[in-house]
């Protein structure tokens, strides 16, 4: 008989059946396979063989592979819901406490003594004891426990020691609570869960991938999930958003409630230093400042952003400096680096959790439901429990007042007893008349606790107090049966003394702010330009000894229109070969309805020209589209494109003919309507055409830019979102005014960012007079001035330099009139009421102003006014035209003689 071996350490991981290397007796039939056991040894177990001699691995493989996957999702990956713990964490902090003293202890021996439980190596273990300690909650650390904001890791476990929090203690333990199960060896009991009072898990969050499955909780904020477990109680409804320790902003719009299939935004906060300098002051979730730092270079080397250089100068908290380069727009840059690096990440939360030995998908609310119920639970459960230790003591007390009062101890019966069963007989005849009072029937082993009584505390036994200590009890029991009679007014008490207790240790770090969608395109550096070679039929970026056309970044798209009427959208590249016959080409801007094209063309060889004015919005790249009617021979006889919907007036030269009476005509584009692109048009003529030239430039036919500026997300907008700014023109600014008195000027431009304590945004106005009511730090008073802001890009302040000043009122009434409220020691005095403008003049932004009382002002507020500026009568104006003739193919004013001397034998425009 022979034997054949297959040693593949990777069939089997354990086999509890076979941890031995005894010789197995083989069949013929059967083969023999060498594994690892996984604790050291090689296992060889007999296969049996089919009649083909075959080894099928299948089912072996199907039901061993179950087997893994279950026990990685159960025992390794996934939290359980009842305390929001995996199991090497639970094991780590059961260890923690069997050795808990008060004290730290080194990391290396709680290691040490968790290996009594987990059956992996110490790696693991120590990896999520530092992620524990990292998250400030249930671990007090002390010694090098690396950095969540740089991404260094901890000291060796030698060096770094850690013990239970109070918190912990608080909530997590109750051995008279606890379920237990025995340890993998057998040895020791661990808990199946433990007794946790509090949603640790969307606390603390929790991440794992299994097999089949993965799990991703975000951390919450701890007063967010008290107040939300009392509001459960009380029936309200509740909101649950996450709450990370490196801060930022987050958009919670489609969170989903943590259910899978959701997502949150998450940004870091970054702020101008000065004009060349951007300084980021914390990281996104899960990301480390080495890799936002990575991130922003690597978006530099491919041009979507221009800067100098990165300067990391993290400490204690994140602070990273942003040099721009000469000339960059430092708000473009800002969302330039939200789109383009780690700046902005998107997070998809996965709430998969153990219960019940099955993984489930819940949402953020559920398992809040699920922790609340819980609780009460586990507080019902121990008040039950300490009503019971309670009654017991209050029994004992009452048979030990009894036995010693009534001197039991001394009966004749009881001193002359020959055996044990005839004295306890003897004590229990002599409690028979106290039974009806006692909780419970007197059995054997209450008897023998009275009987192990020392003499020394009889002789010391005081009456009174043991009145006293029976009294206690019974309040006690009635406090204990009280609370279980109103469990949930109890479980809201627990909740608010959590809270109150440690709650100011957890502030929300996490500002919840709406995002603006950031299109790369718009905020993607020019650093690019864009060439033409018009006889070949080529453009793009690599084109350097060609005519230049515009700059542009390395992610735009380009428009291309063509002299036969074609047009089509490419994206920009090195090189590439859009066809002969290009007319005009530049960036294309998808959606934009303000780029006005204004065209003529010749429909056929012989057929009338036709005048149209149209918008591109949205096309499919590369595919080819036709501004004429499609007819061979089509030409295009004028273009212009106007970016902001510019209509100018042509003069359009005919061909003489006989019978021909005009030979030239001009022609307004404004009297045309902007309609689709696919339009045909209006017959311009049906004569045939010399040439078509610019007579005169003309204004936008679309009027000026409606801008809006939404106050949840800081930002300018032209859909119609937020407050309504007005309608701006191309030298119109605005206004921006925050509460701790700077003030400036921005054009309207939709990557201008504003600060978070902005006041007032809304278009400039120099002549304005503005009101402020103000306390000044330096002076001491409260103080009121008017004057107009001549604001600059740069800002100003009308507050004056000291920080401690703080602004009472800023308005733009004309008449305003204000009242003071006295407050601290003369807040007896009645308030004053003052007309601003009889009160103090209009003076310079810089000016003090005039003192409002001597005495001390704690607030100024605003009257409604009782004067009104008369109404303005508004004169007509008289529209100004300025004849600004100029084209390429001829600006001079000609008579028709003249002309038809000039067309004889010349060539058309378009040949």
């Amino acid at each position: 008989m022979s034997s054949k071996k297959i040693n593949n350490d990777d069939i089997i991981e354990n086999n509890d059946d076979l941890q031995n290397n005894e010789d197995v007796n083989l069949q013929d039939d059967e083969l023999e396979i060498s594994f690892s056991s996984g604790v050291g040894t090689n296992s060889r177990v007999p296969v049996r063989l089919g009649e083909d001699s075959t080894l099928n691995l299948s089912k072996m493989y199907q039901n061993w592979f179950l087997d893994y996957a279950s026990y990685v999702i159960l025992e390794r990956a996934v939290p359980h819901i009842s305390d929001g713990l995996k199991p090497v964490q639970r094991r780590i902090l059961h260890s923690m406490k069997r050795i808990e003293d008060g004290r730290f202890n080194k990391v290396a021996n709680i290691i040490g003594n968790t290996m009594q439980f987990h059956p992996h190596g110490d790696a693991s273990i120590g990896d999520a004891l530092v992620q524990l300690g990292q998250k400030d909650l249930l671990v007090d650390i002390q010694g090098n426990w690396g950095n969540i904001l740089t991404g260094d890791s901890a000291a060796a476990p030698r060096y770094i020691e850690a013990r239970l929090s109070k918190f912990a203690l608080e909530v997590l333990f109750n051995p008279k609570t606890t379920q237990w199960k025995p340890s993998y060896d057998g040895r020791n009991k661990e808990p199946i869960t433990l007794p946790a009072k509090f949603p640790l898990l969307l606390a603390q969050g929790a991440e794992g991938i299994a097999v089949g499955l993965s799990s991703r909780i975000l951390p919450h904020n701890f007063n967010e999930l008290c107040d939300a477990s009392v509001a459960y109680l009380q029936g309200k409804s509740f909101k649950l958003y996450p709450d990370f320790q490196t801060g930022g902003y987050i958009d919670v719009e489609k969170y989903n409630d943590g259910e899978r299939g959701g997502s949150v935004k998450v940004r870091t906060t970054i702020t101008k230093l000065d004009s060349k300098t951007l300084v980021i002051k914390d990281v996104p979730y899960g990301r480390t400042t080495s890799g936002l730092v990575d991130s922003i270079l690597k978006a530099n080397e491919k041009g979507k952003i221009k800067i100098r250089r990165v300067d990391d100068i993290t400490a204690q908290e994140v602070e990273i400096h942003v040099q721009l380069a000469p000339g960059v727009s430092s708000d473009k840059t800002i969302d330039a680096l939200y789109a383009f690096t780690d700046c902005e990440i998107s997070i998809s939360p996965n709430c998969c959790v153990i219960d019940n030995d099955k993984p489930h998908f819940l949402t953020v609310s559920d398992v809040l439901i699920a922790s609340v119920n819980r609780t009460k639970d586990l507080l019902k459960l121990e008040l039950e429990i300490e009503r019971g230790e309670k009654q017991e003591a209050h029994l004992f007390a009452s048979l030990e007042k009894i036995f010693i009062e009534e001197r039991i101890y001394k009966d004749k019966e009881f001193e002359n007893a020959k055996d044990m069963d005839i004295a306890i007989a003897h004590i229990d005849k002599r409690l028979e008349p106290y039974k009806p009072s006692f909780i419970r029937e007197i059995n054997r082993d209450d008897i023998h606790k009275l009987m192990e009584i020392k003499m020394a505390r009889i002789l010391k036994f005081n009456a009174s107090k043991s009145d006293e200590l029976i009294a206690r009890l019974l309040e006690e029991i009635e406090e204990i049966n009280h609370n279980l009679n109103n469990l949930v007014d109890y479980t809201i008490s627990w909740y608010l003394m959590l809270k109150e207790r440690y709650g100011k240790n957890f502030p929300r770090k996490t500002e919840i702010r709406s995002f603006e969608n950031i299109e790369a395109v718009k905020v993607a550096e020019a650093n690019e330009k864009l060439y033409i070679n018009r006889e070949e039929g080529f453009i793009g970026t690599g084109l350097k000894k060609d005519e230049f056309v515009c700059n542009c970044s390395d992610i735009d798209d380009i428009i291309v229109f063509f002299k036969d009427g074609k047009y089509k959208v490419v994206k920009v590249s090195d090189k590439m070969f859009v066809g002969k016959g290009i007319l005009y080409a530049n960036v294309f801007k998808k959606n934009d309805k303000r780029t006005i094209y204004n065209v003529v063309y010749r429909d056929g060889r012989t057929s009338p020209h036709y005048i149209k004015r149209f918008a591109v919005t949205g096309v499919t790249r590369d595919k080819e589209y036709d501004l004429t009617k499609g007819k061979p021979g089509s030409r295009i006889a004028y273009f212009s494109a106007n970016p902001n919907g510019e209509a100018e007036t042509i003069r359009v030269i005919l061909k003489p003919k006989p019978r021909l009476r005009i030979l030239q005509f001009e022609k307004d584009f404004s009297e045309i309507e902007i309609r689709g692109r696919g339009t045909i048009g209006n017959i311009l003529t049906k004569a045939d055409v010399h040439r078509i030239q610019l007579k005169q430039k003309g204004l936008s036919t679309l009027g000026g830019r409606k801008v809006w500026y939404d106050p949840d997300v800081f930002r300018l907008n032209y859909e119609g979102g937020g407050k309504y700014l007005g309608e701006f023109q191309g030298d119109d600014m605005i206004l921006v005014v925050t509460k701790s008195g700077d003030f400036y000027k921005c054009n309207f431009d939709l990557s201008n960012h504003f600060p978070d304590d902005v006041l007032i945004v809304e278009k400039l106005d120099e002549h304005k007079v503005w009101t402020a009511a103000l306390y000044d730090a330096d002076q001491g008073y409260a103080y009121l001035k008017r004057f107009t802001m001549d604001a600059t890009e740069k800002p100003l302040n009308f507050m004056g330099e000291n920080s401690e000043s703080r602004l009472f009122l800023l308005t733009d009434v004309v008449y305003p009139r204000v009242k003071a409220i006295f407050g601290g020691n003369d807040s007896f005095r009645e308030p004053i009421e003052l007309d601003a403008e009889e009160f103090i003049g209009e003076k310079s932004y810089k000016a003090k102003g005039k003192r409002i009382s001597n005495f001390e002002v704690e607030t100024v507020i605003e009257l409604e006014p009782v004067r009104f500026p008369e109404p303005v009568n508004k004169e007509s104006s008289t529209k100004v035209e300025i004849d600004e003739e100029g084209s390429e193919n001829g600006n001079e004013n000609i008579s028709d003689s003249d002309l038809r001397d000039e067309i004889s034998g010349q060539m058309k425009l378009f040949d």
